[in-house]
């Protein structure tokens, strides 16, 4: 084996191991001067979508608000943010055939971000996820065989906090300070602030 061919071979492992790293092992991204606040999860509204095993709004909500909570009490900042997130459908995968039919679970949620000094809305409209469990040993021949529903529920609700960490890192803007002392002199959002009323924080369109 040449050298060229030995290097591409480890690139390619260590590419593979990455894709497997579980989200909540997953390195956080600073977001600057930023806090967690208020950490609001709705779920009632949502739907089961094909074949999937059965959660209650109160395990989504405690889910996601443990890996949101997990993820984003370690940034450092001290400006709170607040975040609110509206649980739209999921499936949680059954037991089926090992490769022929080793169904997926998904997640879709709606996410909106609050400055809480300035009373409004930091993301200029609502940002939907559709969240997958990464691939890995557990998920590869379908976690409805090889997983709980606890687990698959943590996993999904891990890999959403991490992809709301990517969009605020690519945002990273929103939480410099020329941007929030730019919207604190703006009026506040006729649209209700999140201690007043957390539905509409987490869904608002």
């Amino acid at each position: 084996m040449t050298f060229l061919t030995r290097a591409a071979a480890f690139s390619l492992l260590l590419a593979i191991a990455s894709a497997c790293t579980p989200a909540d092992q997953k390195p956080v991204t600073p977001l600057g001067n930023f806090a967690l606040g208020y950490n609001i999860v709705i779920a009632k509204n949502a739907k089961p979508v094909g074949p999937s095993r059965q959660a209650t709004a109160e395990e989504w909500e405690a889910a996601i608000r443990k890996e949101v909570e997990a993820r984003f009490s370690r940034q450092t900042g001290e400006k709170l943010y607040h975040i609110g997130i509206g649980v739209d459908a999921y499936a949680l995968a059954v037991p089926g055939i090992p490769i022929v039919l080793s169904p997926k679970s998904v997640l879709a949620i709606t996410v909106n971000v609050w400055d809480d000094t300035a009373g409004r809305r930091v993301n200029a409209e609502p940002r939907r996820f559709t969240v997958f469990e990464r691939s890995s040993g557990a998920t590869f021949i379908g976690s409805g065989l090889t997983s709980s529903k606890e687990e698959q529920m943590q996993r999904l609700a891990s890999n959403a906090a991490l992809k709301i960490e990517e969009w605020l890192a690519q945002n990273e803007a929103w939480f410099t300070p020329e941007a929030a002392a730019a919207r604190a002199l703006l009026p506040r959002e006729d649209q209700a602030a999140p201690e007043t009323a957390p539905e509409e924080a987490a869904t608002t369109n």
